[in-house]
């Protein structure tokens, strides 16, 4: 395909810090972008062409997008499948709807991924307290329940150790009902993730591992490199690569999974979007996670996703954001904040980025 010519316009579904450094990462190349998030000032709209300001399936709304903008992105997987389909109809929409329809429940992205011969945890579907017993049981007694869909950062989830029969009523109600998936409980050495991508023309690319450590069910810092072997980061590649063909993706996708002993990996899930353990390609690559994404949506070759530095990226989560001024003394730290009015427990404000010389 031809790429889009500098001054063609994008469309960012979703206003969030995601989107905000894609609209930067796209000004970067001259593209012009507008975001349909039906908060108004939202974080991208500070740093994008225009708003349009309307709920993410008012047809209206989607109609003014698709008539605005060149190509069509998200920054999030929960956007409607329908009304990327819908879109999908009059202008291009990548990554494509097939990988929100498979992103969005976990069953069938569980069901996908081992279908394609990527390993996951095992899992069986829950629709009640009676199947939560039933798969426990199959499991030894271990497991995590987890809403099949709108789960994110530690949210909608249950953890059961070594647990005995018995004991689980109303535990699925408090879930919200029916429409859980129990998984078994992996005992993984660390978790992982990888951020790769693949253009219109079918190139992939795939950034270093970063090894991610959670608090409270949030990302809080992703360490770069991951201190893991050659062979197990061949691996993590060659599953993701695995999985961007299968969907016939464009764009930048985010694969997380978890590192038995001995370096086997497992997939925990996949993110249609760039991703927060990404974050650290905007300061220790000359060609970030947004860019590359900008870059595969647009057409144009992507970027070469070596790294010049190695790093850990911190989120600064709510009340954290009030450091900013202290972290600024710090040399060789990049702080991105995300233009948030309020700070809020366990709300992303921005992350900074500690560099340090690659091999230090």
């Amino acid at each position: 395909m031809t790429p889009l010519a500098p001054g063609a316009t994008i469309g960012i579904i979703g206003g969030g810090q995601l989107g905000r450094m894609l609209a930067m990462a796209a000004a970067r190349l001259g593209y012009r972008t507008v975001v349909l998030e039906p908060q108004p000032d939202c974080p991208a709209a500070q740093v994008a062409n225009q708003q349009i300001v309307a709920a993410y399936d008012d047809p209206a709304a989607l109609a003014r997008l698709a008539a605005t903008a060149a190509v069509v992105t998200y920054e999030f997987e929960n956007v409607p499948v329908a009304a990327a389909t819908r879109l999908a109809g009059t202008v291009a929409v990548l990554p494509p709807p097939r990988a929100l329809e498979v992103s969005q429940d976990r069953v069938a992205e569980k069901s996908f991924l081992n279908g394609i011969g990527v390993p996951t945890a095992g899992f069986r579907p829950v629709e009640d307290d009676v199947d939560l017993a039933a798969g426990l049981k199959s499991f030894g007694g271990s497991g995590v329940l987890k809403t099949r869909r709108l789960g994110y950062d530690g949210k909608g989830q249950r953890v059961f150790r070594d647990v005995e029969a018995g004991g689980y009523d109303g535990v699925c109600a408090s879930l919200g009902g029916g429409n859980l998936i129990l998984e078994s409980l992996v005992p993984f050495e660390r978790e992982i993730s990888v951020i790769a991508a693949r253009g219109r023309d079918g190139a992939l690319a795939a950034y270093d591992a970063a090894a991610n450590v959670h608090r409270d069910g949030i990302l809080h810092t992703s360490t770069v490199p991951a201190a893991i072997s050659p062979k197990t980061m061949d691996s993590a590649r060659k599953s993701a690569f695995r999985i961007l063909e299968a969907l016939d993706y464009v764009g930048v996708v985010g694969v997380e999974f978890f590192m038995l002993p001995g370096g086997d990996l497992l997939v925990n899930e996949i993110a249609p979007r760039v991703h927060n353990s990404g974050h650290w390609t905007e300061a220790a690559c000359a060609v970030s996670q947004f860019e590359q994404h900008i870059r595969a949506v647009a057409g144009l070759p992507l970027g070469h996703p070596a790294r010049h530095s190695d790093c850990v990226m911190e989120n600064l989560i709510g009340d954290d954001v009030l450091r900013a001024p202290a972290l600024l003394a710090e040399p060789g730290l990049v702080l991105h904040l995300y233009g948030k009015a309020e700070a809020r427990p366990g709300r992303k404000m921005g992350h900074v980025t500690r560099l340090r010389p690659a091999g230090a």
